[in-house]
């Protein structure tokens, strides 16, 4: 009975659940769906407010800290002090035992300490603005990556079903002409030859077909795994693929890409940079002075009985106000050769830096390059699929007419499937060289 009661729990607690989830997505509703549940940038959120954490962290160490303490002894058995014997009319020479104070004591104390100046304070706090810069950055890196991927992965299902529809469609024409040209074998009008090349063409693209629907399934689960949505739970995508490339719009403008700036890599790097002066900075104020302030306040109780909990307890209060102010003077050559050491790891990101805008420069123009080249190949792609389909469509009528083989037939409609896949390649190319291209310059249009 608690089985059964528990597995009904389950399923409402499974069902409610599911009812919260999407039934489809749009891709710009995946992406923002993604950015919210993926989990890479759960994590980078994560870093971001434990940054946030140690930013205050640092923070506080020059607010005032404040701390109590409580110290209880009993003696087992009470120290004896040796005191000349002649202090007390005694022979010279001679000590006399003596036993001072009580067998149990308690001390309470409160400390408030309060930093008044200290160089590698105020070069931490500009650190800690520096480190959640970084984080942020990261953060921000992950986001474009992630956007990167969900639209590639949603326009390569989309792509998954166009290609899904060539070889439906070839499959459905290949079956009437099987019909067709079986009927004139048996009839006595066409060779043998020209089924067994009707059914090799047939097999083949009943293969395909199987792949390009396991594939499908495929793609479909890696998306939902990088948008954080559950593998098992249907998910339909509403889009269609003339509704993310759209000629007229797709190939309008190319990004400019005279300013790299914003690229996530180089804004890295630059913070980098201004971590690493931070930590030179860090390394030279340690030769400047640290001035403390603090107040101390002692209660003091005696007794040979546990009698600390008492109202009529006496205790003997003190009190101390202090100033605490340290100057390095000399450490052996120590604090400069930690100082030089951090100049050289500065030079290091300075030029990381340098390396790194170069770099994207070049990264740039590539991606540019490909991406106009992967233009200039969908349009020469796109004529072929025409030209393809016209010959194979002309070839189909001269076999029928018998003007041409059944061999010559198939090389014709081989010829017109090479064409669609590499159709279907040409536009993946496109879409995908355009999305490198934003995310290099961090302009990517889908928000």
């Amino acid at each position: 009975m608690k089985i059964k009661l528990f597995l009904f729990l389950t399923l409402i607690v499974w069902v409610g659940q599911a009812q919260e989830l999407p039934e489809s997505l749009t891709l710009e509703e995946a992406i923002t769906y993604g950015l919210t549940n993926n989990r890479s940038i759960i994590n980078a959120d994560r870093d971001i407010q434990k940054a946030k954490k140690e930013r205050w962290k640092v923070i506080a160490t020059g607010l005032p800290q404040i701390s109590s303490e409580v110290n209880y002894q009993n003696f087992l058995e009470m120290p004896i002090s040796l005191v000349p014997a002649e202090f007390f009319g005694g022979n010279p020479g001679e000590f006399s035992e003596l036993t001072f104070g009580t067998e149990q004591n308690m001390i309470g104390s409160l400390k408030v300490e309060q930093l008044i100046f200290d160089g590698s304070y105020l070069v931490g706090l500009e650190a800690s603005r520096v480190y959640l810069s970084i984080s942020e950055n990261l953060f921000e890196k992950t986001h474009i990556e992630t956007k990167k991927l969900i639209t590639t992965l949603y326009s390569d299902v989309l792509l998954a079903k166009y290609n899904i529809l060539f070889l439906e469609k070839n499959k459905a024409s290949l079956e009437d002409n099987f019909q067709e040209i079986h009927q004139l074998f048996r009839n006595g009008f066409e060779e043998e030859e020209s089924v067994e090349q009707i059914q090799l063409t047939l097999a083949q693209t009943n293969n395909r077909l199987k792949y390009g629907k396991n594939l499908l399934k495929i793609q479909e689960n890696m998306l939902k795994f990088v948008i954080g949505y559950p593998i098992a739970v249907p998910l339909e995508l509403t889009d269609e693929l003339d509704d993310i490339f759209n000629e007229g719009l797709y190939f309008q403008s190319l990004p400019a890409t005279d300013n790299i700036d914003n690229n996530i890599d180089i804004r890295i790097a630059d913070s980098n940079v201004k971590a690493e002066t931070l930590l030179l900075k860090l390394e030279k104020s340690k030769a400047l002075p640290k001035v403390n302030a603090f107040m101390n306040r002692t209660y003091t109780g005696n007794s040979n009985e546990f009698t600390f909990t008492d109202g009529n307890q006496k205790w003997y209060g003190s009190s101390l106000l202090g100033l605490n102010v340290k100057i390095p003077i000399f450490s052996s050559l120590g604090r400069n050769a930690s100082t030089q050491k951090a100049k050289i790891s500065l030079d290091q990101a300075k030029t990381q830096l340098e390396e790194t805008q170069t770099k994207i420069r070049i990264e740039v123009n590539a991606a540019r390059n490909k991406y106009q080249l992967a233009v200039d190949n969908y349009y020469t792609e796109k004529e072929n699929l025409r030209l393809a389909e016209s010959i194979e469509q002309k070839n189909q009528t001269r076999f029928y007419e018998g003007m041409v083989q059944s061999f010559e037939l198939r090389m014709a409609q081989m010829q017109l499937y090479t064409a669609q896949s590499n159709f279907v390649a040409a536009i993946q190319k496109v879409i995908t060289n355009k999305i490198a291209l934003e995310s290099l310059l961090n302009q990517s249009n889908t928000n």
